[in-house]
């Protein structure tokens, strides 16, 4: 894809997705598997499918709905991806990230990232919450690949804090005003769809991962390059293969989400209100 048409593409979306509500943006959330729920809480919403969004990707996965909700939480105004686009759907790195430059050009200057993830740190429990501190890109792909327009970002951008020093230490106050105690650590983004092997799940500890799972990392990049500052969250849905002696499967993770979601809820309110 060109920049022209690149840069053409974010503002058709941006103008489609402005016709519908009056509300710009300070805040975007794209939610992870059995995360979307946090969406029925905004005021006044305007609900938007993917599908009739110009240039936008449509998601096929179970318990991603598939649509943008505009609105206000807490006094701000945020706008949320229920549902989130990935690369073993068969979509490239530059299209899985399209939706953050559209909210980068709507006007959102914080984006909050979930997944439900596996857990590799053995001192997690599945339940946990994990702010992500950093990741590992081993879908070794990449949105920025090809040409670069610096109206969109600079060439070869700082991937030093890729996630906000400043907000993770917000959500660690957050979740202790709530007594509760966040982890942290590093998420390693592969491309799925399978789960891993156990082999796979010994490498990616050696090499310093926490949580594992099959989003996040593009859609981190684009928004770093677009300069938008990035909180994460990983819910640690299942412990990776070979930790505890059983399959895995994405039934189990949907219902560790629906356990998890009180508590996400109010840490992301929370966090939400004191931005």
């Amino acid at each position: 894809m060109s920049d022209n048409t690149m840069i053409q593409k974010i503002q058709e979306a941006a103008a489609f997705i402005s016709k519908e509500t009056n509300i710009k943006p300070q805040i975007g959330l794209i939610l992870g598997s059995g995360l979307g729920v946090l969406a029925d809480l905004i005021e006044q919403p305007i609900v938007v499918d993917y599908s009739r969004i110009p240039h936008f990707p449509v998601s096929t996965v179970e318990g991603h709905a598939g649509e943008l909700v505009v609105g206000t939480i807490q006094g701000k105004s945020v706008l949320i991806m229920k549902g989130r686009f990935h690369a073993y759907e068969g979509y490239g790195a530059e299209t899985v990230s399209f939706p953050v430059r559209v909210m980068k050009e709507l006007g959102v200057e914080t984006l909050i990232v979930t997944n439900a993830a596996g857990g590799i740190n053995e001192s997690y429990q599945v339940g946990d919450l994990m702010v992500i501190s950093d990741h590992l890109n081993l879908t070794y792909r990449n949105p920025l690949i090809g040409p670069n327009d610096n109206a969109l970002g600079v060439r070869f951008p700082d991937m030093s804090e890729a996630y906000s020093k400043r907000l993770r230490k917000l959500a660690h106050d957050v979740a202790a005003s709530q007594d509760f105690k966040l982890q942290e650590g590093v998420y390693v983004g592969l491309l799925g769809p399978n789960y891993e092997t156990p082999a796979e799940i010994r490498m990616f500890r050696t090499l310093g991962g926490d949580s594992v799972g099959m989003s996040t990392v593009p859609e981190v990049i684009v928004a770093r390059h677009a300069g938008i500052e990035v909180l994460g969250f990983s819910c640690i849905s299942n412990m990776a293969s070979g930790i505890l002696d059983q399959p895995l499967s994405h039934a189990e993770v949907m219902e560790t989400t629906e356990k998890v979601k009180p508590k996400f809820l109010k840490l992301v309110l929370g966090i939400i209100e004191a931005l």
